[in-house]
């Protein structure tokens, strides 16, 4: 038996419950920021397009910012909320979420939501990259061009909600995966400029550049 099964054994013997997000958490609308509003500092910020463009499941540090003044009349983002895009131009990016691990508070605008609970955030993130959380999505997804799906719908999504032990235990052994993959990433990368290196090398012969064809040096001339 794993140590999971262990767990859910020892802590929830009737099985892990499962819940829509609104009655485990509040969620609030974002508004306003765009991102010709982005300043090189000031409070910290995440636009909406941000979250499938250039952030992964987890951000402790924001690319962009605000003048504090602006940040005064935005949603406000604390510690382990989830800001989740609320509108894509497809049904893979929309609902998009990151979890927030900075210890400032942060803002976020329009076409994004905020999530607050009481659980951990990055099971929270991990949930909502799984096959589950797509397929519940899909029926709530609206538009052609633009895909946009309401907090209210949102809100309806079951996710199972084990307890908070279980959840930092699934949590620590998904982020080795994570690890081992970036690592492998990095060596597979590494191989393929390693690869184009020898490929060019071995092919070039003497360093001298093929000779034209005699069509070839008509066309040139």
């Amino acid at each position: 038996m794993s140590r999971i099964e262990e767990m859910i054994r020892e802590l929830c013997p009737n099985g892990v419950e499962y819940k829509p997000l609104g009655e485990i958490g509040s969620f609030v609308r974002g508004n306003g920021l765009q991102k010709k509003d982005f300043t090189d500092e000031g409070i910290g910020c995440i636009h909406y397009g941000q979250i499938y463009t250039y952030y992964n499941l987890f951000a402790a540090q924001t690319k962009s910012y605000v003048n504090p003044l602006l940040a005064q009349r935005l949603t406000k983002v604390k510690t382990g909320d989830i800001i989740i895009a609320c509108t894509s131009e497809n049904i893979e990016d929309v609902c998009k979420a990151i979890a927030w691990l900075g210890k400032n508070e942060i803002v976020t605008g329009g076409h994004a939501c905020v999530f607050s609970h009481q659980q951990n955030p990055k099971y929270i993130s991990y949930f909502f990259n799984t096959d589950i959380f797509f397929q519940q999505k899909k029926k709530y997804a609206r538009g052609a061009k633009v895909i946009d799906i309401k907090v209210a719908d949102i809100a309806k999504i079951i996710i199972p909600v084990p307890p908070i032990e279980i959840q930092n235990e699934i949590v620590n052994i998904l982020d080795k995966f994570t690890e081992l993959e970036a690592e492998l990433e990095a060596e597979l990368e590494a191989r393929r400029k390693q690869y184009e290196y020898y490929r060019n090398k071995l092919l070039t012969f003497n360093g001298i550049t093929p000779p034209q064809r005699e069509g070839e040096m008509a066309d040139n001339e």
